[in-house]
């Protein structure tokens, strides 16, 4: 799969100056749509997370013709989501609400071709991300 570089990167730009409203709208969202995940935020500091979502996203979009950079940190990224809780099941969640979220704060500027080059992008980090961690068994085996 070859990513849509310059429009994951022009998209981005577009999000710049809404930070605030974009974290705001993720998280909403988020727990809106899968409360479930909530609990994994019980003892977060939501502000400081939610800049810790875009510096993420920032430093992807930076790196994105970079991977000798962004692999390691993917893979340290989803390592360290273990020790949180995250899990597989929870990446899809997840995908879905970065791209409502993007629709939501871009409006009429989001398009299709947008939401495609983002699903195809977050696929691939996903990707890095789960490869890089070790689930122990157990966490990995339903109930």
């Amino acid at each position: 799969m070859s990513l849509q570089i310059n429009l994951l990167t022009d998209s981005f730009a577009l999000l710049g100056d809404r930070q605030a409203e974009f974290s705001n709208s993720f998280y909403q969202n988020l727990f809106a749509d899968y409360p479930q995940v909530q609990p994994l935020f019980t003892h977060t500091d939501m502000k400081e997370q939610a800049n810790k979502l875009f510096a993420s996203l920032v430093l992807v979009v930076q790196n994105l013709t970079n991977p000798d950079v962004l692999s390691p940190v993917l893979t340290a990224l989803g390592t360290r989501h273990i020790k949180y809780g995250v899990l597989p099941e929870h990446y899809p969640m997840v995908g879905g609400t970065l791209l409502k979220s993007m629709a939501i704060t871009l409006e009429e500027l989001w398009t299709d071709d947008m939401a495609k080059a983002w699903t195809e992008a977050y696929q691939a980090i996903v990707k890095i991300m789960l490869d890089g961690a070790e689930y122990p068994p157990e966490t990995l085996s339903p109930s």
